[in-house]
């Protein structure tokens, strides 16, 4: 690390209550750590993770870390919301405008939010109203697909690429492993006109 470059911070947000389809994000969360360590800037970040995220623990997650990178995995239902638990570990929905308004109010250091979650992209439309950069899914996203976007988008960042070239490298893994779902990940621009 360059001195007196800061260090960019990561949050992952994880959420798989009870009553949902199992996924595997202790190994998206694994493979995003391994990307990280096995990068030349690997000093230059940190990750934050917190798991089975309940609707309260939110706010609170994001302004104690105060991240540059906000990571959603888990589900997403469309034009409900993304999922979160409730106290119960039960899922409870976010919607797209508490998520739009909350991300506003950290507008000033979050740079990008990654939404790994299917049916994500009305979420990405509203947040991108506040944040740079918003990456979600158009459509259901395999596992497998899921956790290959993670690991380029991670590994590419860490190499000092962009968000949007980040992006890319993030869809190429998923192409790369013959998975046929690389055009789920999009990437949305806070239009800065």
């Amino acid at each position: 690390m360059a001195y007196g470059q800061p260090i960019k911070k990561i949050l992952i947000l994880s959420a798989n209550p009870i009553e949902t389809s199992r996924l595997r994000l202790d190994q998206e969360v694994r493979e995003i750590q391994e990307s990280l360590q096995k990068s030349r800037n690997r000093d230059s970040f940190t990750v934050e993770i917190s798991l089975a995220v309940r609707t309260k623990d939110i706010q609170k997650q994001i302004l104690y870390h105060k991240p540059q990178i906000v990571h959603f995995c888990g589900h997403g239902a469309g034009t409900q919301g993304l999922i979160f638990e409730d106290s119960d570990g039960r899922p409870k929905p976010v919607s797209t405008k508490a998520l739009k308004d909350l991300f506003g109010l950290c507008a000033s250091y979050v740079e990008c939010v990654v939404l790994n979650a299917c049916y994500s992209v009305a979420q990405a439309e509203g947040i991108a109203d506040r944040i740079r950069y918003v990456v979600a899914m158009r459509q259901e996203l395999g596992d497998e697909a899921a956790i290959e976007y993670s690991s380029g988008f991670y590994f590419a960042i860490a190499s000092g690429e962009s968000y949007e070239i980040a992006h890319e490298y993030g869809r190429n893994a998923i192409h790369i492993e013959g998975l046929g779902e690389e055009e789920t990940p999009i990437i949305k621009k806070k239009d800065l006109a």
